[in-house]
């Protein structure tokens, strides 16, 4: 039967190459959807710069709809937390626990934000988590007149910085410390 297989499989008329036909790939139903879905890894800043922030936060699996988003509300009033961010995520349906990033930009510089995490399936059917409301503050902006010998070696002397300006070019006068 395996030999039987392995030909069928590598056998063409010798005019066309064998391909490969993703329509015959076995898909997986969706998962069944989880009785109480919980973050057991709380929301947390995962990158936070002048012009982009990823919040990161875990749950347990779902299920469901293979697809699903993780959900940021924000806002500079933790009672008004008009702003959304969305980040779509494909589920594992083998894991038992799912790791939501959400990609926020746009940020005002020196802020501080309040936020609160939730996720739903591609369908808009809400998990049934949300979080407490958290904070974070923005840093201040990169520019010329900030920049210090360790924020240089830290970023690499050559390497780029955000804008794609090399550091050497940024540093104008004397370094500081």
């Amino acid at each position: 039967m395996n030999r039987l297989l392995l030909t069928l499989a590598i056998a063409t008329d010798g005019r066309q190459p064998a391909r490969f036909d993703a329509s015959a790939a076995q898909v997986l139903p969706p998962a069944k959807r989880a009785e109480r879905v919980v973050i057991t890894k709380s929301p947390a800043l995962e990158v936070a710069s002048d012009y982009l922030t990823i919040i990161r936060w875990t749950t347990n699996n779902p299920g469901g709809s293979d697809v699903h988003y993780g959900i940021v509300q924000y806002g500079t009033d933790p009672k008004d937390l008009s702003q959304t961010a969305k980040s779509p995520i494909r589920l594992n349906q083998g894991q038992p626990y799912t790791t939501f990033r959400v990609r926020i930009e746009g940020l005002e510089p020196k802020t501080t934000y309040y936020y609160r995490v939730s996720s739903e399936e591609s369908n808009g059917k809400s998990d049934g988590v949300k979080s407490i409301v958290k904070k974070f503050t923005t840093p201040r902006p990169v520019n010329d007149w900030w920049l210090t010998r360790s924020a240089i070696e830290v970023r690499g002397h050559a390497g780029q910085l955000p804008n794609g300006l090399v550091g050497r070019q940024l540093v104008r006068g004397p370094l500081g410390d």
